[in-house]
């Protein structure tokens, strides 16, 4: 890695002050604003894991979705029977979350199935006048133990933020509409569709079930205290009797951000609204979009996509390369978003030694390189084909993946003063045509997965608006 030091001064872009954003309750709760700092914090993280687990991986099936599907929903609901990982060690995955330079985890407390990875005392309904006798959790368990103290204790103990998933849709509980028929799949002329159970829902029925919910997640905040709550999904299904309203969501949101005002809220309360409303109108306070990349944004987001095929365990399914998992991630800050990987723990409690190789690996590229990643924001150039950006302080940090050898940056009102290429090799940079920064990676500084050139200007990097790389 060799220093270079350069007055190159280019003078054209603004100099604006970065924006700043603060989610909140949306039209319903406009006087509920997150804390910036508190969602700074969330942003500076950049990398989580994600963990989907529950007795479905008994069968190695997909969760939640393969009830009714592949496995027949009376022998899916009966699972947790069965279920009993004692090689679970709360240590252990938090130790490869650690190791892979993940900043907080979250994991599925309750799927759409329903069943609970916490003792919870809440018992759902399972016909219009009828309770289950017990609750639906870990507790009916032959393995009972408390999974979520075991997670949080561990994460609290190396720094890791503990994190929670929870489902708004609970196709155990019969309050919930629109339900999943027992045969949920049929032949159709464009292939198969879902099989749905509209069956009429009452204000009172809907009624019960969000106090069923808010009473869960008041068992969550109470008893674990998670930093952030990643609720999933509210599907817009054009029926009369959809009971679940925007209004709800929001109404759940400010519930909780009244047991904790810390706490951090994804969008998925009302995702649906994406799009159509704007972030002062919605509720939420980052943006999810799943195994795809968001586009370059100044409010916050964070892209969730799976190690393997299937959320949950699958044995010998596809695993991603180490390559696509770094450039995932590389693209995700580059875009001023995090990246939340997934793993499926096995049947037995363990997470596959392949997939712990894998996250191992991208750790050891982030005790090189992650100065480049953590607590950056994207841009001031916004990604474009393979090339990047990534900045904090004074310093912006040019990504060329897949081997790129140039970028073309546009003008700016600053002194470029120093400049190196972080991962290795040599650099030229020269003035191109119109006063336009040039950046040449000589061949030995070429990286298949990333080579990044650090540029350090005399003024903050926070302070120019985000642009476009130019094309030669």
């Amino acid at each position: 890695m060799i220093k270079n030091t350069l007055t190159l001064l280019v003078v054209l872009l603004t100099l604006t002050t970065a924006l700043t954003f603060a989610g909140g309750g949306g039209k319903y709760h406009p006087e509920l604003k997150t804390n910036p700092d508190t969602l700074k914090e969330f942003q500076d993280w950049r990398f989580g894991m994600f963990i989907h687990w529950g007795p479905v991986t008994l069968k190695g099936t997909e969760i939640g979705w393969s009830r009714g599907r592949e496995v027949p929903t009376e022998e899916y609901d009966e699972l947790y029977k069965q279920f009993n990982p004692a090689q679970f060690n709360a240590e252990e995955w938090v130790s490869i979350v650690k190791n892979a330079g993940m900043k907080y985890l979250v994991i599925t407390t309750k799927h759409h199935d329903g069943f609970c990875l916490w003792p919870t005392q809440q018992r759902p309904w399972i016909s219009a006048d009828k309770q289950l006798d017990t609750p639906y959790s870990i507790a009916q368990t032959p393995f009972k133990r408390d999974i979520l103290r075991e997670l949080a204790d561990a994460c609290k103990k190396e720094g890791i933020a503990f994190c929670t998933y929870y489902s708004v849709p609970d196709w155990y509980h019969y309050d919930w509409t629109p339900r999943r028929a027992t045969r949920v799949w049929e032949p159709t002329a464009s292939g198969k569709s879902e099989i749905l159970d509209f069956r009429p829902t009452t204000n009172a029925q809907i009624m019960r079930y969000n106090d069923f919910m808010k009473q869960q997640c008041k068992e969550l905040i109470e008893s674990y205290q998670p930093r952030l709550m990643w609720f999933d999904n509210v599907w817009p299904y054009p029926h009369e009797n959809q009971a679940w309203t925007e209004k709800d969501g929001a109404d759940i949101y400010a519930y909780l951000k009244g047991l904790d005002d810390k706490l951090v809220i994804n969008n998925r309360l009302n995702r649906h609204t994406q799009g159509k409303l704007s972030w002062e109108e919605r509720t939420g306070d980052w943006d999810t979009p799943e195994k795809k990349m968001g586009n370059y944004s100044e409010t916050p987001w964070e892209t969730c996509d799976t190690i393997c095929n299937q959320w949950a365990w699958k044995a010998d399914d596809n695993m991603k390369s180490f390559k696509t998992s770094m450039q995932i991630l590389i693209n995700a800050a580059g875009g001023n978003g995090n990246f939340l990987y997934n793993v499926g723990p096995t049947a037995a409690g363990i997470i596959e030694p392949r997939q712990a190789s894998r996250l191992r690996e991208m750790g050891d590229w982030l005790k090189q390189y992650g100065e480049s990643i953590y607590e950056t924001h994207g841009g001031p150039f916004k990604p474009q084909g393979n090339v990047l950006s990534t900045r904090k302080g004074r310093t912006i940090y040019i990504h060329l993946l897949n081997s790129e050898k140039q970028a073309l940056l546009p003008l700016l009102r600053s002194e470029i003063l120093e400049y190196e290429v972080l991962t290795g090799g040599n650099v030229e940079l020269g003035t191109a045509k119109a006063g336009n920064t040039k950046i040449t990676l000589d061949d030995n500084a070429t990286r298949e997965i990333d080579a990044i050139v650090c540029l350090k200007l005399k003024q903050s990097a926070m302070e120019i608006e985000a642009t476009e790389f130019l094309t030669f």
